[in-house]
């Protein structure tokens, strides 16, 4: 929980204030004064007794009590004045902007971590260090300018990186996007991004809180407790959005097995977003389209007008929209008819709606009220309306402005002229309307708010004796890739069908059990992992003298141990697997399988645990799909089957937290089952006396 201090305190000392509006503490000492503070506020600066109309103090040991501490001094000199601050001054809030810590070197990194003991020990919070601070409506920590508008109903931000903060908040005035407060966690040495989302959860109040909330994240130090209020706030109404950067991947060691070659970092961020019910995006221009369509409503509009005195425009949203699933329906005969009788010859009435560029601001009244009231084949209007720079278009924005407050039917405005109708657009976003200026980006962030959706569903739980089970198999095995029995054993103890197998090391061996086989029967090399690769899997063998002739050259093969003799499946075939990273759930991922696996590239991915409404999804947006569904006369296949052991998997990676990478591949999926032919598992043991 942060502390009340850092929160809403009823006093403040800059430590480092300046007269210098060009340093830190100088420019934080103005942002302070012009958003009029309103409880005392101090200076500490060792040659000075008064900056900026405040009063200073020449030592922090001669400043009264003091909630919060906002520090701009060299990171060298921070250790004493904190330490003077907890045990003198009473003060628990603190933000340092100064860098020179764990970003820079192992000192940085002893002194970061002496200072956070310090503070959490005596119950304080800390933002930073190297940070631009935070702001809400009490007072504006923040050293950066201009400040933005702080309004109660506006986006909370929280933002891993001062600088992109900042270029953030520019761009979010120029659309006219506000915010409730903003917290930039720097280091994140005591809170992180993920302890802000935790107190604006437990904190939350309806009617009152912020339904949006914005993330900036250079990495995720606590997936679990991300996802956990990312889940809660979204249940309780509140949308996220978030941009997330180091996406791209450096090159991955040589991975023993294809869930290995086909994870990433990035996976387990994208979907952890998606099963938190976080909306992704790649660019804070993104960022912020998304943030300020979810602040101008709360509807999930799916058919739009679009009204324009553009046609290019109109047509590239319209595009935009339909070819990320939106609709902008053609209007009836009727419908055009009448809108003809509004507007000048040659205007275009059936969706978009064109009133030509000599259209007056009274037609698009006209159009926008029709729109409203007349037309029920759409939930919201799309208004693009720039300038040539041969006219004003001050008529026009506001009708656009009184039509967006009393129309039930969202109003969403693109004003697209941002150098010609400078001054004009700036006057509309006073009003406190939002001004888009970007057709193509509005339209795919517009989609990405209408698809996003609340997590819900309910868990698949394993029978108890079933872990007792695993756990007991897992104690014996040893670390590393685990033998074709053991992983027989353990899926099987899972509820994991498995097609009937056995592993022979001796022709003898062979010959005993060669008589009790149901031919045909496939043969595969035990020791190398990649079999196909070094053709160690021969299919269809139907009698004992292939049986014998195939296991004499399967032998040969390097580092064979044994052969496996397993019955034929028939079916079509199914990848699943399962990945860990520290500090996230296991990622399962399934897709099209066999050889081609890796090639193809058709696969989906959810983190654990795994809901059967999440096993539907991620099977439905396959590319082979329509085939498991069954095509040109021959049967569907049992996709239930299929749903059940992607739980399965997930709830197994959830027993046994020693399983690091699990592949079942093929997965052979028919009209009655899904049966695993050939699988394997890794086991990475911390500690064998914990199991």
């Amino acid at each position: 929980m942060l502390h009340n201090n850092l929160l809403q305190p009823s006093s403040i000392a800059v430590i480092g204030g300046s007269d210098h509006l060009d340093h830190l503490g100088g420019s934080v000492l103005k942002n302070l004064l012009d958003q009029e503070f309103k409880g005392d506020l101090y200076v500490v600066n060792p040659k000075k007794d008064e900056v900026q109309g405040v009063k200073s103090y020449r030592d922090a040991s001669l400043l009264p009590q003091t909630d919060l501490a906002i520090i701009a001094i060299p990171a060298q000199e921070i250790w004493p004045v904190i330490e003077e601050l907890i045990k003198s001054k009473g003060t628990r809030g603190f933000i340092i902007f100064s860098s020179g810590f764990g970003e820079l070197n192992k000192e940085g990194r002893d002194l970061e971590r002496k200072i956070t003991t310090l503070i959490s020990s005596a119950g304080g919070s800390l933002l930073g260090p190297n940070n631009i601070g935070m702001i809400n409506r009490h007072y504006a920590g923040i050293f950066t300018r201009p400040l933005p508008v702080i309004d109660k109903k506006g986006v909370s931000f929280i933002s891993g990186s001062g600088a992109t903060a900042v270029f953030t908040l520019e761009a979010a005035q120029q659309i006219g996007l506000r915010f409730s407060n903003i917290f930039t966690v720097g280091n994140s040495a005591q809170l992180g991004a993920e302890d802000i989302l935790e107190h604006l959860d437990d904190t939350f109040r309806q009617g009152e809180s912020s339904l949006v909330i914005m993330l900036y994240l250079e990495s995720v130090k606590n997936a679990s407790k991300l996802l956990e209020h990312a889940i809660s706030l979204r249940r309780k109404g509140c949308s996220i959005v978030a941009l997330k950067s180091g996406v791209t991947d450096k090159g991955n060691a040589a991975a023993a097995s294809h869930t290995g070659a086909m994870v990433n970092s990035d996976l387990f961020v994208q979907a952890l977003f998606k099963k938190a019910g976080i909306i992704r995006c790649y660019s804070r221009y993104e960022l912020i389209t998304i943030a300020a369509i979810l602040q101008a409503t709360q509807q999930k509009p799916k058919r739009f007008a679009v009204v324009t005195h553009a046609g290019g425009p109109g047509v590239i949203l319209t595009d935009t929209l339909t070819q990320n699933g939106l609709s902008v329906p053609d209007l009836s005969v009727a419908h055009q008819n009448a809108l003809k009788q509004l507007l000048y010859p040659g205007a275009a009435t059936a969706n978009p709606i064109d009133i030509l560029a000599t259209g007056t601001a009274d037609q698009l009244e006209k159009v926008l009220d029709y729109c409203e009231r007349d037309v029920k084949e759409i939930d919201a209007v799309i208004v693009i309306f720039g300038s040539p720079g041969l006219g004003t278009v001050t008529e026009a924005y506001k009708v656009i402005h009184q039509m967006a407050q009393r129309s039930s039917k969202p109003v969403f405005a693109i004003l697209p002229s941002v150098v010609n109708v400078r001054e004009e657009i700036s006057n509309f976003i006073k009003k406190g309307n939002l001004a888009f200026n970007d057709e193509y980006l509005f339209g795919t962030c517009l989609a990405k708010v209408m698809e996003n959706s609340v997590p819900s569903g309910q868990l698949f739980k394993i029978k108890p004796k079933q872990y007792s089970n695993i756990r007991t198999l897992a104690r014996e095995f040893p670390n590393g890739f685990l033998q074709a029995d053991q992983v027989y054993a353990i899926l099987q103890a899972a509820g994991i069908r498995c097609a009937q197998q056995q592993v022979v090391s001796t022709e003898t061996e062979l010959l005993k059990i060669s008589g009790s086989l149901n031919y045909p029967v496939v043969q595969k090399v035990v020791g190398p992992l990649h079999k196909s690769d070094i053709k160690g899997v021969i299919i269809d063998v139907t009698n004992v003298s292939d049986l014998l002739h195939n296991f004499r050259k399967l032998k040969k093969i390097k580092g064979a141990t044994a052969v496996l003799i397993q019955e034929m499946i028939k079916g079509k075939e199914i990848f699943t697997g399962a990945k860990r990273e520290a500090g996230f759930p296991p990622l399962i991922l399934c897709g099209a399988g066999g050889i081609y696996v890796e090639a193809l590239k058709d696969s989906e991915s959810s983190l654990s645990p795994i809901t059967r409404k999440d096993a539907v999804e991620m099977v439905s947006k396959l590319r082979i799909k329509p085939i498991l569904d069954g095509m040109r006369a021959e049967a569907p296949c049992n996709l239930e089957a299929l749903y059940e052991v992607l739980q399965k998997v997930s709830e197994l990676m959830e027993s046994i937290p020693e399983i690091t990478e699990l592949d079942i591949n093929p997965l052979m999926l028919n009209e009655d089952a899904a049966i695993a032919v050939d699988a394997r598992i890794k086991i990475e043991k911390q500690d064998e006396n914990t199991l």
